[in-house]
Protein backbone atom coordinates (compact mmCIF):
# COMPACT_ATOMS: atom_id res chain seq x y z
CA UNK A 1 0.00 0.00 0.00
CA UNK A 2 1.55 3.65 -1.17
CA UNK A 3 2.40 5.80 2.02
CA UNK A 4 -0.42 8.06 0.66
CA UNK A 5 -2.72 5.75 0.19
CA UNK A 6 -5.50 5.03 -2.94
CA UNK A 7 -8.09 6.44 -4.07
CA UNK A 8 -11.32 3.91 -3.88
CA UNK A 9 -13.17 3.55 -7.61
CA UNK A 10 -17.03 3.95 -7.41
CA UNK A 11 -18.99 1.04 -6.86
CA UNK A 12 -20.98 1.45 -9.96
CA UNK A 13 -17.78 1.31 -12.24
CA UNK A 14 -17.01 -1.87 -10.86
CA UNK A 15 -18.17 -5.35 -12.17
CA UNK A 16 -21.16 -6.45 -9.74
CA UNK A 17 -21.00 -10.05 -8.88
CA UNK A 18 -23.73 -11.32 -11.53
CA UNK A 19 -21.05 -9.74 -14.08
CA UNK A 20 -18.69 -11.24 -12.50
CA UNK A 21 -20.37 -14.89 -13.01
CA UNK A 22 -21.58 -14.44 -15.93
CA UNK A 23 -18.12 -13.98 -17.67
CA UNK A 24 -16.62 -16.78 -15.79
CA UNK A 25 -19.58 -18.72 -17.79
CA UNK A 26 -18.61 -17.57 -20.83
CA UNK A 27 -14.81 -18.26 -20.23
CA UNK A 28 -15.67 -21.90 -18.62
CA UNK A 29 -17.97 -22.69 -21.37
CA UNK A 30 -14.91 -21.92 -23.91
CA UNK A 31 -13.30 -24.77 -22.04
CA UNK A 32 -11.33 -22.46 -18.93
CA UNK A 33 -10.01 -24.88 -16.26
CA UNK A 34 -8.74 -22.36 -13.69
CA UNK A 35 -10.21 -19.76 -11.76
CA UNK A 36 -8.10 -17.77 -9.55
CA UNK A 37 -9.60 -14.71 -6.83
CA UNK A 38 -6.51 -12.04 -5.89
CA UNK A 39 -6.71 -8.03 -5.89
CA UNK A 40 -6.69 -5.76 -4.32
CA UNK A 41 -7.79 -7.95 -1.51
CA UNK A 42 -10.61 -10.61 -1.74
CA UNK A 43 -11.28 -10.90 1.68
CA UNK A 44 -12.67 -7.25 2.13
CA UNK A 45 -15.78 -8.74 0.10
CA UNK A 46 -18.92 -9.70 2.17
CA UNK A 47 -20.31 -11.82 -0.30
CA UNK A 48 -16.85 -13.58 -1.25
CA UNK A 49 -18.34 -17.07 0.15
CA UNK A 50 -21.34 -16.63 -2.07
CA UNK A 51 -19.22 -15.65 -5.21
CA UNK A 52 -16.66 -18.52 -4.57
CA UNK A 53 -20.32 -20.80 -4.33
CA UNK A 54 -21.79 -19.28 -7.10
CA UNK A 55 -18.07 -20.23 -9.14
CA UNK A 56 -18.05 -23.68 -7.85
CA UNK A 57 -21.41 -24.52 -9.71
CA UNK A 58 -19.29 -24.37 -12.73
CA UNK A 59 -17.39 -27.56 -11.91
CA UNK A 60 -20.06 -29.16 -13.25
CA UNK A 61 -19.52 -27.98 -16.80
CA UNK A 62 -15.92 -27.96 -16.96
CA UNK A 63 -14.38 -26.06 -14.27
CA UNK A 64 -11.48 -27.65 -12.32
CA UNK A 65 -10.36 -25.66 -9.21
CA UNK A 66 -11.43 -22.49 -7.53
CA UNK A 67 -7.90 -20.54 -6.30
CA UNK A 68 -7.44 -17.29 -4.13
CA UNK A 69 -4.86 -14.77 -3.12
CA UNK A 70 -4.80 -12.85 -0.32
CA UNK A 71 -2.72 -11.11 2.46
CA UNK A 72 -3.67 -13.31 4.99
CA UNK A 73 -4.58 -11.50 7.87
CA UNK A 74 -8.33 -12.29 8.16
CA UNK A 75 -7.64 -15.95 6.22
CA UNK A 76 -7.75 -17.96 9.68
CA UNK A 77 -11.52 -16.80 10.74
CA UNK A 78 -13.29 -17.15 7.14
CA UNK A 79 -11.13 -19.97 5.58
CA UNK A 80 -13.70 -22.58 6.92
CA UNK A 81 -16.50 -21.13 4.97
CA UNK A 82 -15.02 -20.65 1.93
CA UNK A 83 -13.29 -24.21 2.03
CA UNK A 84 -17.25 -25.29 2.34
CA UNK A 85 -18.56 -22.74 -0.37
CA UNK A 86 -15.38 -24.66 -2.87
CA UNK A 87 -11.78 -22.86 -2.67
CA UNK A 88 -9.45 -25.59 -3.34
CA UNK A 89 -6.02 -23.68 -3.68
CA UNK A 90 -4.70 -20.95 -1.37
CA UNK A 91 -1.81 -18.68 -1.86
CA UNK A 92 -0.66 -15.85 0.84
CA UNK A 93 1.24 -13.41 0.64
CA UNK A 94 3.98 -12.80 3.38
CA UNK A 95 7.49 -10.74 2.77
CA UNK A 96 8.75 -11.39 6.49
CA UNK A 97 8.77 -13.89 9.38
CA UNK A 98 9.70 -11.00 11.49
CA UNK A 99 6.97 -9.02 13.10
CA UNK A 100 8.25 -5.66 13.00
CA UNK A 101 9.47 -5.54 9.63
CA UNK A 102 6.42 -6.71 8.67
CA UNK A 103 4.36 -3.60 10.14
CA UNK A 104 7.13 -1.89 8.31
CA UNK A 105 6.28 -3.15 5.08
CA UNK A 106 2.79 -3.19 5.44
CA UNK A 107 1.60 -0.61 7.45
CA UNK A 108 0.11 -2.40 9.45
CA UNK A 109 -0.04 -5.11 11.95
CA UNK A 110 -1.26 -8.53 11.38
CA UNK A 111 2.00 -11.22 11.12
CA UNK A 112 0.74 -13.62 13.88
CA UNK A 113 -2.62 -13.54 12.29
CA UNK A 114 -1.20 -14.37 8.57
CA UNK A 115 0.77 -17.19 10.66
CA UNK A 116 -2.59 -18.31 12.03
CA UNK A 117 -4.18 -18.43 8.50
CA UNK A 118 -1.32 -20.46 7.50
CA UNK A 119 -1.79 -22.79 9.97
CA UNK A 120 -5.53 -23.05 9.55
CA UNK A 121 -4.92 -23.48 6.00
CA UNK A 122 -2.95 -26.56 7.12
CA UNK A 123 -5.32 -27.88 9.34
CA UNK A 124 -7.84 -27.69 6.59
CA UNK A 125 -6.23 -29.92 4.55
CA UNK A 126 -4.68 -27.68 1.78
CA UNK A 127 -1.62 -29.30 0.20
CA UNK A 128 0.28 -27.24 -0.12
CA UNK A 129 -0.39 -23.69 0.69
CA UNK A 130 1.73 -21.33 -0.89
CA UNK A 131 3.09 -18.39 0.07
CA UNK A 132 4.60 -15.72 -2.08
CA UNK A 133 7.49 -13.43 -1.15
CA UNK A 134 8.72 -10.87 -3.09
CA UNK A 135 12.63 -10.35 -2.33
CA UNK A 136 14.12 -6.84 -2.54
CA UNK A 137 17.41 -6.39 -1.52
CA UNK A 138 17.87 -4.08 1.94
CA UNK A 139 14.42 -5.48 2.98
CA UNK A 140 14.10 -8.93 3.35
CA UNK A 141 17.37 -10.85 1.32
CA UNK A 142 18.81 -11.78 4.25
CA UNK A 143 15.84 -13.74 4.78
CA UNK A 144 15.78 -16.18 2.15
CA UNK A 145 17.17 -18.82 4.29
CA UNK A 146 14.89 -18.49 6.99
CA UNK A 147 11.66 -18.82 4.49
CA UNK A 148 14.02 -22.24 3.22
CA UNK A 149 14.20 -23.78 6.70
CA UNK A 150 10.34 -22.55 7.64
CA UNK A 151 9.54 -25.23 4.34
CA UNK A 152 11.21 -27.92 7.32
CA UNK A 153 8.09 -28.92 8.82
CA UNK A 154 5.08 -27.46 7.37
CA UNK A 155 3.96 -28.29 4.59
CA UNK A 156 4.26 -24.78 2.37
CA UNK A 157 5.59 -23.58 -1.01
CA UNK A 158 7.09 -21.08 -0.72
CA UNK A 159 7.44 -19.06 -3.56
CA UNK A 160 10.02 -16.25 -3.80
CA UNK A 161 9.04 -13.47 -6.64
CA UNK A 162 11.94 -11.23 -8.29
CA UNK A 163 10.88 -7.27 -7.47
CA UNK A 164 8.91 -6.30 -10.67
CA UNK A 165 8.14 -2.65 -11.40
CA UNK A 166 4.67 -1.45 -11.29
CA UNK A 167 3.93 2.07 -10.98
CA UNK A 168 4.44 3.56 -7.23
CA UNK A 169 6.44 0.78 -6.12
CA UNK A 170 9.99 2.97 -6.50
CA UNK A 171 11.72 -0.19 -8.26
CA UNK A 172 15.07 -0.16 -8.70
CA UNK A 173 17.17 -2.62 -10.51
CA UNK A 174 19.59 -2.30 -7.88
CA UNK A 175 16.84 -3.59 -5.57
CA UNK A 176 16.31 -6.77 -7.24
CA UNK A 177 17.68 -10.02 -6.35
CA UNK A 178 17.66 -12.76 -9.16
CA UNK A 179 16.72 -16.07 -9.41
CA UNK A 180 20.53 -17.14 -9.71
CA UNK A 181 21.54 -15.21 -6.55
CA UNK A 182 19.09 -16.83 -4.56
CA UNK A 183 19.91 -19.84 -5.63
CA UNK A 184 23.13 -20.03 -4.62
CA UNK A 185 22.31 -18.20 -1.20
CA UNK A 186 20.59 -21.35 -0.40
CA UNK A 187 22.82 -24.16 -1.77
CA UNK A 188 25.78 -22.34 0.16
CA UNK A 189 23.73 -23.83 3.46
CA UNK A 190 21.50 -26.86 1.36
CA UNK A 191 24.02 -28.31 -1.02
CA UNK A 192 21.74 -31.33 -1.62
CA UNK A 193 18.94 -28.54 -2.69
CA UNK A 194 17.23 -29.81 -5.83
CA UNK A 195 14.95 -29.10 -8.84
CA UNK A 196 11.84 -31.02 -8.93
CA UNK A 197 9.50 -31.38 -12.03
CA UNK A 198 7.70 -28.58 -13.39
CA UNK A 199 3.93 -29.18 -14.71
CA UNK A 200 3.10 -27.71 -17.85
CA UNK A 201 2.50 -23.89 -17.90
CA UNK A 202 4.09 -23.29 -14.15
CA UNK A 203 5.19 -19.81 -13.39
CA UNK A 204 6.98 -21.12 -10.70
CA UNK A 205 10.48 -22.97 -11.03
CA UNK A 206 10.16 -25.87 -8.40
CA UNK A 207 12.92 -26.74 -5.48
CA UNK A 208 13.39 -29.09 -2.68
CA UNK A 209 15.52 -29.57 0.27
CA UNK A 210 15.81 -33.08 1.08
CA UNK A 211 13.40 -34.45 4.21
CA UNK A 212 11.91 -31.06 4.10
CA UNK A 213 7.68 -30.68 4.54
CA UNK A 214 7.33 -28.70 1.85
CA UNK A 215 9.40 -26.94 -0.86
CA UNK A 216 10.39 -23.92 -3.13
CA UNK A 217 9.47 -22.53 -5.79
CA UNK A 218 11.04 -19.41 -8.05
CA UNK A 219 9.38 -17.08 -10.32
CA UNK A 220 11.26 -15.47 -12.24
CA UNK A 221 9.30 -12.41 -14.32
CA UNK A 222 12.44 -10.30 -14.84
CA UNK A 223 15.85 -12.43 -15.20
CA UNK A 224 14.32 -15.07 -17.11
CA UNK A 225 10.90 -14.79 -18.29
CA UNK A 226 8.13 -17.63 -19.31
CA UNK A 227 6.29 -15.57 -21.30
CA UNK A 228 6.86 -18.32 -23.72
CA UNK A 229 5.05 -20.58 -21.39
CA UNK A 230 2.23 -18.10 -19.69
CA UNK A 231 -1.60 -18.91 -20.01
CA UNK A 232 -2.71 -16.16 -18.14
CA UNK A 233 -4.41 -12.84 -19.25
CA UNK A 234 -6.27 -10.69 -16.06
CA UNK A 235 -9.86 -8.99 -16.31
CA UNK A 236 -10.09 -6.46 -13.59
CA UNK A 237 -12.37 -5.40 -11.02
CA UNK A 238 -13.72 -2.37 -13.33
CA UNK A 239 -13.79 -5.01 -16.30
CA UNK A 240 -10.99 -4.49 -18.24
CA UNK A 241 -8.94 -7.21 -19.88
CA UNK A 242 -5.14 -7.37 -19.35
CA UNK A 243 -3.49 -9.68 -22.09
CA UNK A 244 -0.15 -9.27 -19.88
CA UNK A 245 0.72 -7.98 -16.49
CA UNK A 246 2.90 -6.26 -18.09
CA UNK A 247 1.45 -4.64 -20.67
CA UNK A 248 -0.87 -1.26 -20.48
CA UNK A 249 -3.17 -2.26 -22.74
CA UNK A 250 -6.44 -2.75 -22.03
CA UNK A 251 -10.40 -3.56 -23.50
CA UNK A 252 -13.31 -3.05 -21.31
CA UNK A 253 -15.64 -6.19 -21.50
CA UNK A 254 -17.87 -4.37 -18.53
CA UNK A 255 -18.51 -1.90 -21.63
CA UNK A 256 -19.67 -4.71 -23.92
CA UNK A 257 -21.24 -6.78 -21.10
CA UNK A 258 -23.46 -3.54 -20.12
CA UNK A 259 -24.48 -2.77 -23.72
CA UNK A 260 -26.39 -5.61 -23.89
CA UNK A 261 -24.29 -7.35 -26.84
CA UNK A 262 -24.46 -10.84 -27.23
CA UNK A 263 -21.64 -13.69 -26.01
CA UNK A 264 -20.69 -14.30 -29.38
CA UNK A 265 -19.60 -10.73 -30.09
CA UNK A 266 -17.92 -10.51 -26.08
CA UNK A 267 -15.88 -13.45 -27.15
CA UNK A 268 -14.50 -11.73 -30.52
CA UNK A 269 -13.87 -9.10 -28.49
CA UNK A 270 -11.79 -11.24 -25.98
CA UNK A 271 -9.96 -12.71 -29.13
CA UNK A 272 -9.05 -9.18 -30.96
CA UNK A 273 -7.35 -8.33 -27.26
CA UNK A 274 -6.04 -11.43 -27.10
CA UNK A 275 -4.36 -11.79 -30.60
CA UNK A 276 -2.52 -7.92 -30.08
CA UNK A 277 -0.69 -10.18 -26.90
CA UNK A 278 2.83 -9.85 -27.51
CA UNK A 279 5.36 -13.24 -27.87
CA UNK A 280 7.13 -11.63 -24.63
CA UNK A 281 7.23 -8.54 -22.12
CA UNK A 282 9.24 -5.53 -22.49
CA UNK A 283 12.04 -6.33 -20.21
CA UNK A 284 12.70 -4.98 -17.01
CA UNK A 285 14.14 -1.51 -17.90
CA UNK A 286 11.63 -0.54 -20.54
CA UNK A 287 8.71 -1.52 -17.89
CA UNK A 288 10.10 0.49 -15.52
CA UNK A 289 9.40 3.46 -17.87
CA UNK A 290 5.95 2.57 -18.76
CA UNK A 291 2.66 3.84 -17.92
CA UNK A 292 1.09 1.09 -15.81
CA UNK A 293 -1.48 0.38 -12.94
CA UNK A 294 0.34 -0.09 -9.53
CA UNK A 295 -0.93 -3.83 -8.71
CA UNK A 296 -2.43 -2.30 -5.60
CA UNK A 297 -4.54 -0.88 -8.11
CA UNK A 298 -5.19 -3.31 -10.72
CA UNK A 299 -9.03 -2.75 -9.97
CA UNK A 300 -8.89 0.65 -11.02
CA UNK A 301 -10.20 2.16 -14.20
CA UNK A 302 -7.80 3.93 -15.68
CA UNK A 303 -8.25 7.95 -15.79
CA UNK A 304 -9.78 9.60 -18.89
CA UNK A 305 -6.75 12.00 -19.66
CA UNK A 306 -4.76 8.85 -20.55
CA UNK A 307 -1.14 9.47 -22.32
CA UNK A 308 0.36 7.33 -25.56
CA UNK A 309 2.01 5.14 -22.51
CA UNK A 310 -1.63 3.74 -21.19
CA UNK A 311 -3.79 2.69 -23.72
CA UNK A 312 -7.12 2.01 -22.99
CA UNK A 313 -9.39 0.23 -26.13
CA UNK A 314 -13.08 0.84 -25.84
CA UNK A 315 -14.70 -2.55 -26.86
CA UNK A 316 -16.74 -0.93 -29.98
CA UNK A 317 -13.12 -0.21 -31.31
CA UNK A 318 -11.67 -3.61 -31.81
CA UNK A 319 -14.68 -5.39 -33.02
CA UNK A 320 -13.74 -6.92 -36.97
CA UNK A 321 -15.81 -6.15 -39.20
CA UNK A 322 -15.76 -9.66 -40.79
CA UNK A 323 -16.77 -11.83 -37.75
CA UNK A 324 -14.75 -14.91 -37.05
CA UNK A 325 -14.20 -17.93 -35.42
CA UNK A 326 -13.89 -17.81 -31.31
CA UNK A 327 -10.64 -15.72 -30.70
CA UNK A 328 -10.37 -15.30 -34.75
CA UNK A 329 -7.23 -17.51 -36.29
CA UNK A 330 -5.13 -14.66 -36.92
CA UNK A 331 -4.35 -15.64 -33.26
CA UNK A 332 -1.67 -18.09 -34.79
CA UNK A 333 0.59 -15.35 -35.81
CA UNK A 334 1.10 -13.88 -32.55
CA UNK A 335 1.81 -17.03 -30.34
CA UNK A 336 3.91 -19.20 -32.95
CA UNK A 337 6.08 -19.07 -29.56
CA UNK A 338 3.39 -19.32 -26.59
CA UNK A 339 2.47 -22.51 -25.17
CA UNK A 340 -1.61 -23.29 -26.12
CA UNK A 341 -2.99 -22.01 -23.07
CA UNK A 342 -4.56 -18.86 -21.69
CA UNK A 343 -5.11 -17.51 -17.84
CA UNK A 344 -7.31 -14.66 -17.10
CA UNK A 345 -8.01 -13.24 -13.94
CA UNK A 346 -10.24 -10.78 -12.59
CA UNK A 347 -9.80 -8.56 -9.87
CA UNK A 348 -10.48 -7.78 -6.93
CA UNK A 349 -11.60 -10.88 -7.30
CA UNK A 350 -9.54 -11.42 -9.37
CA UNK A 351 -9.81 -15.17 -11.53
CA UNK A 352 -6.96 -17.45 -13.11
CA UNK A 353 -8.54 -18.90 -15.74
CA UNK A 354 -6.96 -22.07 -17.37
CA UNK A 355 -7.82 -23.22 -20.71
CA UNK A 356 -7.57 -26.58 -21.93
CA UNK A 357 -5.84 -27.86 -25.53
CA UNK A 358 -9.27 -28.34 -27.52
CA UNK A 359 -10.30 -24.56 -26.65
CA UNK A 360 -6.74 -23.47 -27.99
CA UNK A 361 -7.42 -26.03 -31.14
CA UNK A 362 -10.59 -24.16 -31.46
CA UNK A 363 -8.40 -20.61 -31.40
CA UNK A 364 -6.51 -22.04 -34.62
CA UNK A 365 -3.11 -21.70 -32.35
CA UNK A 366 -0.64 -23.85 -33.08
CA UNK A 367 2.32 -23.89 -30.84
CA UNK A 368 5.23 -25.32 -31.94
CA UNK A 369 7.48 -24.90 -28.38
CA UNK A 370 7.01 -28.94 -28.32
CA UNK A 371 9.48 -28.77 -30.94
CA UNK A 372 11.98 -27.65 -29.20
CA UNK A 373 13.14 -30.24 -26.32
CA UNK A 374 15.28 -29.42 -22.73
CA UNK A 375 18.82 -31.67 -23.92
CA UNK A 376 20.80 -30.81 -21.12
CA UNK A 377 20.27 -28.65 -17.93
CA UNK A 378 22.85 -27.61 -15.30
CA UNK A 379 22.84 -28.73 -12.09
CA UNK A 380 20.11 -26.48 -11.11
CA UNK A 381 17.97 -27.39 -13.87
CA UNK A 382 18.50 -24.60 -16.20
CA UNK A 383 18.30 -24.80 -19.63
CA UNK A 384 21.86 -25.17 -21.02
CA UNK A 385 20.77 -26.29 -24.89
CA UNK A 386 18.03 -27.00 -27.65
CA UNK A 387 17.49 -29.60 -29.41
CA UNK A 388 15.45 -29.37 -32.30
CA UNK A 389 12.97 -32.31 -33.47
CA UNK A 390 11.86 -31.64 -37.42
CA UNK A 391 9.50 -34.63 -36.59
CA UNK A 392 6.63 -32.83 -35.25
CA UNK A 393 6.49 -29.93 -37.47
CA UNK A 394 4.79 -32.17 -40.31
CA UNK A 395 7.26 -30.55 -42.55
CA UNK A 396 4.97 -27.55 -42.93
CA UNK A 397 6.89 -25.37 -40.23
CA UNK A 398 8.28 -22.64 -43.10
CA UNK A 399 8.93 -20.05 -40.09
CA UNK A 400 11.21 -21.97 -37.67
CA UNK A 401 13.65 -24.33 -39.57
CA UNK A 402 17.35 -23.81 -38.65
CA UNK A 403 19.46 -22.95 -40.90
CA UNK A 404 22.80 -23.20 -40.05
CA UNK A 405 22.78 -26.87 -39.32
CA UNK A 406 23.05 -29.96 -41.80
CA UNK A 407 21.24 -33.29 -42.15
CA UNK A 408 22.63 -34.68 -39.31
CA UNK A 409 21.86 -32.13 -36.91
CA UNK A 410 25.76 -30.08 -36.75
CA UNK A 411 27.02 -26.72 -37.20
CA UNK A 412 27.34 -26.13 -41.11
CA UNK A 413 27.96 -22.42 -43.14
CA UNK A 414 24.72 -21.36 -45.56
CA UNK A 415 25.83 -22.13 -49.12
CA UNK A 416 24.70 -18.49 -50.53
CA UNK A 417 26.76 -18.92 -53.76
CA UNK A 418 23.52 -19.20 -55.71
CA UNK A 419 22.09 -16.44 -54.60
CA UNK A 420 21.63 -13.03 -56.32
CA UNK A 421 23.48 -9.89 -55.08
CA UNK A 422 20.83 -6.86 -53.56
CA UNK A 423 21.37 -4.41 -51.09
CA UNK A 424 21.11 -5.42 -47.75
CA UNK A 425 20.67 -3.02 -44.25
CA UNK A 426 20.23 -3.38 -41.47
CA UNK A 427 19.60 -1.41 -37.88
CA UNK A 428 20.09 -2.76 -34.05
CA UNK A 429 20.23 -0.99 -30.84
CA UNK A 430 21.47 -1.67 -27.05
CA UNK A 431 20.78 0.01 -23.48
CA UNK A 432 23.88 0.29 -20.77
CA UNK A 433 22.70 1.46 -17.59
CA UNK A 434 25.13 3.39 -15.95
CA UNK A 435 24.17 4.54 -12.80
CA UNK A 436 24.55 8.53 -11.45
CA UNK A 437 27.98 8.54 -11.07
CA UNK A 438 29.02 6.95 -14.06
CA UNK A 439 26.84 8.63 -16.29
CA UNK A 440 27.40 12.46 -15.03
CA UNK A 441 31.15 11.49 -15.52
CA UNK A 442 30.45 10.10 -19.34
CA UNK A 443 28.40 12.85 -19.81
CA UNK A 444 31.12 15.93 -18.93
CA UNK A 445 33.67 13.51 -20.73
CA UNK A 446 35.61 13.36 -17.08
CA UNK A 447 36.26 9.37 -17.47
CA UNK A 448 40.09 8.93 -16.58
CA UNK A 449 40.24 6.23 -20.04
CA UNK A 450 39.14 9.02 -22.22
CA UNK A 451 36.09 10.11 -24.55
CA UNK A 452 33.61 6.86 -23.79
CA UNK A 453 31.27 7.70 -25.80
CA UNK A 454 33.81 7.94 -29.49
CA UNK A 455 35.76 5.45 -28.63
CA UNK A 456 32.93 2.75 -28.35
CA UNK A 457 31.55 3.97 -31.99
CA UNK A 458 35.23 3.10 -33.20
CA UNK A 459 34.63 -0.17 -31.28
CA UNK A 460 31.62 -1.11 -32.59
CA UNK A 461 32.46 0.08 -36.31
CA UNK A 462 35.88 -2.56 -36.16
CA UNK A 463 33.82 -5.02 -34.69
CA UNK A 464 31.39 -4.73 -37.37
CA UNK A 465 33.95 -5.18 -40.06
CA UNK A 466 35.14 -8.08 -38.15
CA UNK A 467 31.99 -9.97 -37.07
CA UNK A 468 32.80 -13.20 -39.25
CA UNK A 469 36.10 -13.53 -37.55
CA UNK A 470 34.07 -13.32 -34.20
CA UNK A 471 31.23 -15.45 -34.89
CA UNK A 472 32.11 -18.83 -36.70
CA UNK A 473 29.60 -19.50 -39.41
CA UNK A 474 29.20 -15.85 -40.14
CA UNK A 475 30.10 -15.35 -43.52
CA UNK A 476 32.90 -12.45 -44.51
CA UNK A 477 30.59 -9.32 -46.30
CA UNK A 478 32.15 -6.81 -47.49
CA UNK A 479 30.37 -3.55 -46.08
CA UNK A 480 29.37 -0.67 -47.79
CA UNK A 481 28.78 1.48 -44.47
CA UNK A 482 28.95 0.78 -41.14
CA UNK A 483 27.17 3.74 -38.45
CA UNK A 484 27.01 3.92 -34.75
CA UNK A 485 25.19 6.33 -33.03
CA UNK A 486 25.26 6.77 -29.32
CA UNK A 487 22.35 8.91 -26.97
CA UNK A 488 23.05 9.60 -23.63
CA UNK A 489 19.29 9.25 -21.45
CA UNK A 490 19.65 11.29 -18.59
CA UNK A 491 16.13 9.86 -16.64
CA UNK A 492 17.45 6.67 -16.89
CA UNK A 493 21.41 7.21 -16.53
CA UNK A 494 21.74 5.29 -19.42
CA UNK A 495 23.61 4.84 -22.99
CA UNK A 496 21.55 4.07 -26.06
CA UNK A 497 23.98 2.90 -28.81
CA UNK A 498 21.70 2.30 -32.59
CA UNK A 499 24.03 1.17 -35.36
CA UNK A 500 23.03 1.02 -39.19
CA UNK A 501 24.55 -2.00 -41.56
CA UNK A 502 24.64 -1.80 -45.13
CA UNK A 503 26.17 -4.09 -47.97
CA UNK A 504 25.52 -5.64 -51.57
CA UNK A 505 25.99 -9.03 -51.49
CA UNK A 506 24.49 -12.28 -50.88
CA UNK A 507 23.51 -12.02 -47.70
CA UNK A 508 22.40 -9.92 -45.04
CA UNK A 509 24.17 -7.82 -41.98
CA UNK A 510 21.96 -8.71 -38.80
CA UNK A 511 24.67 -9.76 -37.35
CA UNK A 512 26.99 -6.83 -38.33
CA UNK A 513 24.40 -4.49 -36.72
CA UNK A 514 24.20 -6.22 -33.63
CA UNK A 515 28.24 -7.21 -32.97
CA UNK A 516 28.48 -3.28 -33.31
CA UNK A 517 26.04 -2.58 -30.66
CA UNK A 518 27.03 -5.42 -28.51
CA UNK A 519 30.99 -4.49 -28.69
CA UNK A 520 30.58 -0.73 -28.49
CA UNK A 521 28.65 -1.87 -25.23
CA UNK A 522 31.25 -3.30 -24.14
CA UNK A 523 33.97 -1.08 -24.79
CA UNK A 524 31.71 1.61 -22.51
CA UNK A 525 31.87 -1.05 -19.28
CA UNK A 526 35.20 -1.38 -19.83
CA UNK A 527 36.20 2.19 -20.27
CA UNK A 528 34.01 2.89 -16.81
CA UNK A 529 33.80 -0.13 -15.05
CA UNK A 530 36.64 1.48 -12.49
CA UNK A 531 33.44 3.60 -11.38
CA UNK A 532 31.43 1.25 -10.31
CA UNK A 533 30.69 -2.07 -11.72
CA UNK A 534 27.22 -1.97 -11.17
CA UNK A 535 26.36 -1.26 -14.80
CA UNK A 536 24.02 -3.44 -16.75
CA UNK A 537 24.00 -4.05 -20.27
CA UNK A 538 20.88 -4.83 -22.00
CA UNK A 539 18.02 -4.99 -24.79
CA UNK A 540 20.71 -5.88 -27.76
CA UNK A 541 18.17 -6.02 -30.35
CA UNK A 542 17.29 -6.27 -33.96
CA UNK A 543 15.22 -3.20 -34.89
CA UNK A 544 15.19 -3.66 -38.83
CA UNK A 545 16.34 -5.60 -42.03
CA UNK A 546 15.91 -5.49 -45.30
CA UNK A 547 16.52 -7.47 -48.92
CA UNK A 548 16.96 -10.72 -49.15
CA UNK A 549 14.41 -13.72 -50.30
CA UNK A 550 12.80 -13.55 -47.02
CA UNK A 551 11.53 -9.98 -47.29
CA UNK A 552 12.00 -7.07 -44.79
CA UNK A 553 11.63 -7.11 -40.97
CA UNK A 554 10.90 -4.48 -38.30
CA UNK A 555 10.69 -4.82 -34.99
CA UNK A 556 6.98 -5.12 -33.49
CA UNK A 557 5.65 -6.25 -36.64
CA UNK A 558 4.87 -9.58 -37.90
CA UNK A 559 6.83 -11.56 -40.17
Amino acid sequence: MPEEGVDLTPKQRLLSTSEIITLSKLFVKEGVTKIRLTGGEPLVRADLPALIGELSKLKSEGLKSIAMTTNGVTLARKLPVLKEAGLDQLNISLDTLIPAKFEFITRRKGWQKVIEGIDVALQLGYDPVKVNCVVMRGTNEEEICDFVAFTEKKNVDIRFIEYMPFDGNKWNFKKMVAYQEMLDTITARWPQFSRLPDLPNDTSKAYKVPGFKGQVGFITSMSENFCGGCNRIRLTADGNLKVCLFGNSEVSLRDALRSGVSEEEITEVIGCAVKRKKKQHAGMFNISQMKNRPMILIDITPSSNQGENEPFIPYANIIPEKSESIFCHELEDNCRTHSAFLTLVVSPVISNYRVNSDFIKRLGVHSNLSMLQPSRLNRHGSLRSLSYDASQSGGNNSYGQLTHTDGAGKAAMVDVGDKPDSTRTAQASATVFLGEAVFRLVQENKMKKGDVLTVSQLAGIMAAKRTSELIPLCHNIALSKVDIKVQLDKNSHSVVLSSYARTVGKTGVEMEALTAVTVGALTIYDMCKAVSREMVITDVKLLSKTGGQRGDYHAGQTE
